[in-house]
């Protein structure tokens, strides 16, 4: 990321490079960007295919500066705290303090991002009660007391085992109660830092800082109490995370440091597997401009004037990519206790045989709360639009 303030006011205004070209790769794929957020040079976007919609709850973005005086926001943390199918989820991007010597403040930063994950609101748990908290970043970690020539032959001769155990995380993790509860899969890849950039060459400089694993990708599972294995008056929550691969990527050189991924499988018993909405786009098709739409509320969902449909192609890139849209309140033609319908002119709608979906906004929530299956608008539709009145063709 360009951290500078022209950069910074530029991605402000328009969409930040990142985010324009994952959506690019990512949205043919049905993914779509649910949420993002920008402290400097520190960006964390989240994307998720489009029937989850529904069934993810974005609760809070919050940055956490840690650079000059605790205010500057060149280290620190930004997270994007989430409720995935009844599940509460923390997404943290950090950079914290880099050079050998500066391990405590290191940790420092760790615990400092951790405890100000506060969150404003009725029945939101503590962080360390989330379900699920993943973080990864920049964590500028080295590997003590090798030398520069022994780390390098390790490194030559893929003897990782000894460096990791003087990695400077490993060995907190030995004495932290709370850091060793945030797992790790096995460092089976060469240190991603430092490289002469445009290359493959470690550090040549004259500094030949030595190598070490600086970005990694941590996460933790919500600690079980003993009561919840012996209670079977309370249903048992089943979510489970399992690593299937960690790696780092060496082709990739526009950097001094090589990127790292982590892939997961992610199993989990839903706590909540009825949508708030349930939109229905399968007609009636008017003659008189308008297409209506159909849709019925949960009992426990609170509107608000503001909620609002949107039409999308399916292939949307995020949120506000629709074709058209139309607030519930306006636009409402019938309601009872269970239906509600709302009608989008015809003029806004693009001529087209491509596929549609319908998602239901809730300004409460600030959310998609319900979502559409794909479906095509009939080209009749249009046609019907453009065929003149009785009373024209007479004239």
């Amino acid at each position: 990321m360009n951290s500078g303030i022209i950069s910074l006011l530029s991605d402000t205004a328009f969409e930040d490079p990142w985010s324009s070209f994952l959506m690019d790769v990512l949205s043919p794929l049905s993914f779509i960007k649910i949420s993002h957020i920008r402290m400097q040079g520190l960006l964390l976007i989240v994307f998720a295919k489009y029937q989850h919609l529904p069934f993810i709850q974005i609760l809070s973005t919050k940055s956490t500066p840690t650079g000059l005086y605790g205010y500057w926001g060149n280290k620190g943390g930004v997270n994007i705290f989430l409720r995935l199918y009844g599940y509460y989820i923390s997404i943290i991007n950090c950079h914290l303090p880099p050079h050998m010597a500066n391990n405590d403040q290191r940790l420092e930063h760790f615990d400092r991002i951790l405890e100000m994950q506060n969150f404003q609101g009725h029945n939101v748990p503590n962080i360390l009660d989330h379900d699920l908290i993943l973080w990864f970043g920049d964590m500028n970690f080295r590997i003590e007391d090798f030398g520069l020539h022994f780390v390098r032959e390790c490194i030559k001769n893929k003897c990782y085992s000894d460096l990791w155990e003087k990695d400077q995380l490993n060995i907190a993790k030995r004495h932290d109660p709370l850091l060793r509860e945030f797992r790790e899969g096995p460092l089976l890849f060469s240190p991603t830092y430092k490289f002469d950039k445009n290359s493959s060459n470690y550090d040549t400089s004259e500094k030949k800082r030595k190598p070490a694993w600086t970005d990694r990708i941590l996460w933790r599972l919500k600690r079980q109490s003993r009561a919840n294995f012996f209670s079977s008056s309370l249903p048992v929550p089943y979510f489970t995370l399992s690593l299937k691969d960690y790696r780092s990527h060496m082709m990739y050189s526009i950097s001094d440091h090589k990127p790292v991924t982590g892939t997961f499988d992610f199993q989990l018993k839903p706590l909540m597997s009825v949508s708030l909405i349930t939109l229905m786009a399968e007609g009636p098709w008017t003659m008189e401009n308008d297409m209506l739409i159909s849709y019925s509320s949960s009992p426990d969902f609170v509107s608000s004037p503001w909620d609002w449909i949107g039409l999308y192609k399916v292939g949307m890139r995020h949120i506000n990519d629709y074709v058209s849209y139309v607030w519930v309140g306006d636009n409402q033609v019938s309601f009872d206790d269970n239906l509600n319908q709302v009608y989008i002119n015809i003029y806004d709608i693009p001529e087209t045989e491509d596929q549609f979906l319908l998602c239901y906004y809730s300004n409460n929530l600030h959310s998609v709360v319900g979502i559409s299956k794909p479906f095509k608008i009939p080209l009749r539709f249009f046609l019907a639009g453009d065929l003149p009145s009785e009373a024209q063709a007479q004239m």
